[in-house]
């Protein structure tokens, strides 16, 4: 029998290649957004988790076999990404008739489970590198342990599986992504190449001399379906990661030489993405109306607070797979391909000239 699955943020990075995989692997695919964008294959389902009625009504003739959450609203403080994210998928999950069969849940979240909410970003007591599922929580508040904790309580009451999936810094395509240093990148680059300036790496020194990885989506997304369809990883947490490791003083002129600027030496300072292209706005605007781009406001396809927070980390970050290894799941996936296939999609789609 066909099996059917509700991606929850179906319009995002890691939701729309979730979805699109699902579809590919012959699956039944309803996709929730607030506006949804008419992914081929994917069912829309309109709705807003912070209304528990309108998610209730939107979701009462659904019985999925997999339920696969990708969302998440930024607040103005970790109080209120408490609150709100918390509440989404505590909605989420009672408006879901209870399951007549199996039911596998898995909730995506991130590296701040080791790093620290953004209020705190690396700057509590962190755990040793690489980090790995057994060193828990910090003793910080954190949204993602909200989320967890609604995951939990839901699965006790309903009696379904589930999983948690902590990938770092996601590679992929979506448009209007509060988190997408991919577009943010190549957006840079861009201007970079307008304006004739160099390609400054924004971040801090531990990051550009030190070790990193990072998860594409389609990568992310394996790891999602084989966790459904895997009885072993049922009820448990799994960190995620392309399987390569590099060090940005090595992607930095790769990235460069793809877009056709000078990669300027690093210096030893942070020059935020935030204050680079803050007057770029209209720039943007200008380029995207010359080239006939389909996306002329910045703010819709670059995020700098996040690149900033991500390349600006005093810290070494790298990611053990062990735990998924052991329990059978292979794929890799090669970092510098995930994001120059990113570049080819984005000029594709006349989202970059």
């Amino acid at each position: 029998m066909t099996k059917t699955a509700l991606v929850v943020g179906a319009s995002g990075i890691v939701g729309s290649a979730t979805a699109r995989l699902l579809v590919e692997q012959g699956w039944t695919v309803h996709g929730l957004a607030r506006r949804p964008t008419g992914q081929p294959g994917v069912r829309p389902v309109v709705a807003d988790l912070q209304d528990a009625a309108a998610t209730k009504a939107a979701l009462r003739d659904l019985a999925p076999d997999a339920v696969f959450i990708t969302t998440w609203l930024r607040q103005d403080s970790e109080a209120e990404n408490i609150r709100v994210n918390g509440a989404m998928v505590r909605n989420l999950l009672a408006a879901l008739p209870r399951p007549r069969g199996p039911r596998h849940v898995a909730l995506v979240t991130g590296l701040k489970h080791y790093l620290g909410p953004f209020e705190a970003y690396g700057k509590a007591t962190l755990p040793q590198t690489p980090f790995r599922e057994e060193q828990g929580r910090l003793d910080v508040e954190n949204f993602y342990y909200a989320q967890e904790d609604e995951l939990f309580a839901a699965a006790a009451r309903d009696g379904f599986s589930w999983s948690v999936h902590r990938p770092h810094t996601v590679i992929g395509l979506a448009v209007g992504n509060a988190m997408n240093m991919g577009t943010t990148l190549a957006v840079y680059a861009t201007l970079c190449r307008e304006r004739g300036r160099p390609f400054v790496f924004p971040g801090s020194a531990a990051q550009w001399s030190g070790l990193t990885d990072m998860t594409d989506a389609g990568q992310l997304a394996r790891h999602l379906l084989w966790a459904a369809e895997t009885e072993a990883a049922h009820d448990e947490a799994f960190n995620v990661v392309n399987g390569d490791v590099f060090r940005w003083q090595w992607m930095w002129p790769r990235f460069a030489q793809w877009f056709g600027v000078e990669s300027a030496p690093f210096d030893g300072v942070v020059r935020p993405l935030a204050e680079q292209m803050a007057g770029d706005m209209d720039l943007w605007r200008d380029i995207a109306a010359r080239e006939g781009l389909a996306e002329p406001d910045l703010t819709r396809l670059a995020s700098p607070w996040h690149t900033d927070a991500d390349l600006g980390r005093p810290i070494e970050v790298v990611t053990d797979m062990s735990k998924s290894r052991r329990l059978g799941f292979t794929g890799y996936q090669p970092t510098d391909d995930a994001f120059f296939a990113l570049f080819e999609r984005l000029r594709a789609e006349r989202l970059i000239p």
